[in-house]
């Protein structure tokens, strides 16, 4: 994501969420164990995390919800996600 992009879907937020949320992360990534571990590694311990192999197994969908105090916390998972070779976001 582009700085731009990442501050008009911060500017999103902000319109649409109360802080603290529970904020619903969804990601496609490769159906690669290196990629489903690192899109589930971006998140805390107790985040509850469900991943769904896509009929063909080319694909691994990734949703995540978790706890979030403010935006900022949402935008820096996103920037991290970003480094996940293939992820698709949601």
């Amino acid at each position: 994501m582009t700085e731009e992009e990442l501050k008009n879907f911060r500017d999103k937020i902000l319109e649409t969420t109360t802080f603290p949320t529970v904020y619903m992360y969804k990601f496609i990534v490769p159906s690669d164990l290196r990629n489903i571990a690192l899109a589930e590694n971006l998140f805390d311990a107790d985040t509850d995390i469900h991943t769904k192999e896509s009929n063909s197994g080319k694909y691994t969908s990734v949703t995540a919800k978790q706890v979030v105090i403010n935006v900022d916390e949402i935008i820096e998972i996103y920037k991290k996600a970003s480094e996940i070779k293939g992820i698709i976001f949601l």
